[in-house]
């Protein structure tokens, strides 16, 4: 195995690990919801008055976070990262990771940060379903096609 180490980012990955920890403690401590992307956005088709607001405001934040980080950050710390895929293959991988999403009753990180933490066995076997599946993938892309 060969690590790309110009790539490799431990640091930033630790940081957004924890960040996303504590947005997903502080989310569950208060409300009792789950940090789920999917069912956030979810909840917006069936809106109700109590529980729209928290969910605009925090997709508003999701999409507004990346402005503030070119805003505050030096522009060395920030790159876009390169997407060696034409539109039709983009479009088609987000088709499925929407059909996986809404196949195994939620997103990677309902599952993976929220569903681990509170010991969900239905969460082990997405989070072990989707993430062998990324493995399997890259390694038939990289090594036999």
């Amino acid at each position: 195995m060969r690590i790309d180490w110009l790539h490799f980012t431990p640091g930033s990955s630790l940081l957004g690990g924890i960040l996303l920890g504590i947005a997903a403690g502080v989310l569950f401590l208060n409300s009792g919801r789950i940090l789920g992307i999917t069912g956030i956005l979810e909840g917006l088709f069936k809106p109700t008055r109590v529980d729209s607001p928290w969910r605009l405001t925090f997709l508003l934040g999701l999409f507004a976070s990346p402005l503030v980080a070119k805003l505050m950050l030096p522009a060395d710390l920030l790159h876009a990262p390169r997407i060696d895929a034409n539109w039709a293959m983009v479009i088609v991988a987000g088709l499925l990771v929407g059909f996986g999403t809404r196949w195994g009753a939620g997103c990677t990180s309902g599952h993976g940060i929220c569903g681990l933490s509170r010991l969900s066995v239905r969460s082990l076997v997405a989070t072990l379903s989707f993430m062998g599946t990324g493995f399997i993938t890259v390694f038939v892309i990289r090594h036999l096609l």
